[in-house]
C-alpha cells in the first residue's frame, strides 16, 4: 500500500512540476499548443464537412426514378401504349407520361427563353416517360438492371437514372474521406515531430540537471516522467484548441448553410463533432503528445551520462 501511495505521489509531484514549468514559459508553451491545435483541427474540420455532405446526399437518394427520352418521331399514341406496357411490370409503381407539347411548354416556362423559343418552327423536344420503380426495386443493382432493359426498347432513345449524379457525388466523397485519412496521418507525424523537437530542446536545456540526477541515483523512468507529462499536456491542450476551432468555424458557417438549404427546400442542419468524435480527438492529441515526448526523451536521455 505504501508503495502505491509513493508511486502516485511521485506522479503528482511530476505533474505539478510540469504545469509550473509550462507556466514559466507561457509564450513558448502557447505557440507549441497552437501549432498542435491547428494541425489537429484541419483533418477534424474536413472530416466533419465530408460527414455532413454524406448525410445531405443520403437524404437526396429516396426512391430512384428513370427518365425515358423517346425517339422524336414517335407519336403520343405509341408513347402512351409503351407507358401502359411498362406499368404492367411487377417492379414498376407508376409511369408518368409527358408529351412533347407538355415538355416544350414546361421548358419555355422554366428556361426564361419563351420569346426565343416561339421562333422555333418545330418542337425539338421528345416525349418523356418518368418511370417510378417500386420500393423493392429501388436497390442500386436492381435499378441498373432495369435501366438496361428499358434502354433496349426500340421506342427509347435515352434511358437515364436520375440518381446517377448522387452516386458520383458519394464516390467523390469517399475519395475525399480517404484523402482526409492520409492528410490526418501526415499531420499526426507533424505533431509527433513538433512535440519531439520541443522535448528535445527541453532535455538539452536540462542536461546538467539530468547528469546530477543520475549521479545521485535517479532512474531513467524518474527523469523521463516530467517530459512525458509535458508532451501529454501539450497534446491534450492542442486537441482542446482544435475542438474549439472546429466548433467555432461550424457556428460561423451555420447561418449561411441554413439559408442555402432553405433555398433548396431542405430542412438539413449541419452537425459538428459529436461526443465520440470529440473523445477520439482528445485521445488522439494526448496520445500523439505522449508518443512524441516518449520517442524524443528516450532517444536523447540515454546519450546523457554523468562525466
Amino acid at each position: 500500500m505504501k508503495r502505491i501511495v509513493t508511486y502516485f505521489a511521485r506522479h503528482a509531484q511530476a505533474l505539478v512540476g510540469t504545469v509550473g514549468g509550462l507556466a514559466r514559459t507561457p509564450l513558448t508553451s502557447l505557440m507549441t499548443i497552437a501549432v498542435i491545435g491547428i494541425a489537429l483541427a484541419l483533418p477534424a474540420a474536413m472530416w466533419v464537412g465530408i460527414d455532413n455532405a454524406m448525410k445531405l446526399s443520403n437524404g437526396w437518394e429516396g426512391p430512384g426514378r428513370i427518365s425515358l427520352f423517346l425517339k422524336r418521331d414517335l407519336s403520343d399514341n405509341a408513347a402512351q401504349k409503351l407507358a401502359e406496357k411498362i406499368r404492367r411490370r411487377n417492379d414498376i409503381a407508376k409511369v408518368d407520361f409527358i408529351s412533347r407539347e407538355q415538355a416544350f411548354e414546361e421548358f419555355k416556362r422554366n428556361s426564361g427563353l419563351g420569346e426565343t423559343l416561339e421562333n422555333f418552327e418545330r418542337n425539338p423536344l421528345p416525349a418523356v416517360l418518368v418511370v417510378h420503380p417500386t420500393s423493392e426495386a429501388s436497390q442500386a443493382q436492381t435499378l441498373e438492371r432495369l435501366v438496361r432493359e428499358l434502354r433496349q426498347r426500340d421506342e427509347v432513345d435515352i434511358a437515364q437514372l436520375d440518381l446517377e449524379w448522387v452516386k458520383r457525388l458519394q464516390a467523390w466523397l469517399g475519395l475525399a474521406q480517404r484523402t482526409v485519412v492520409i492528410l490526418g496521418g501526415l499531420l499526426a507525424i507533424a505533431v509527433l515531430l513538433i512535440v519531439g523537437n520541443t522535448i528535445r530542446l527541453a532535455v538539452m536545456n536540462r542536461r546538467d540537471e539530468i547528469e546530477v540526477s543520475k549521479l545521485v541515483g535517479a532512474t531513467n523512468a524518474f527523469i523521463r516522467r516530467p517530459f512525458l507529462y509535458t508532451g501529454l499536456i501539450q497534446g491534450t491542450a492542442g486537441a482542446v484548441l482544435a475542438w474549439i476551432l472546429v466548433q467555432s468555424s461550424l457556428w460561423l458557417l451555420s447561418g449561411p448553410v441554413r439559408e442555402l438549404t432553405q433555398l433548396y427546400g431542405s430542412g438539413f442542419r449541419g452537425v459538428g463533432l459529436d461526443m465520440s468524435s470529440s473523445v477520439i480527438l482528445l485521445l488522439a492529441g494526448a496520445g500523439l503528445g505522449w508518443a512524441g515526448a516518449r520517442l524524443a526523451v528516450g532517444r536523447h536521455l540515454h546519450a546523457i551520462e554523468p562525466k
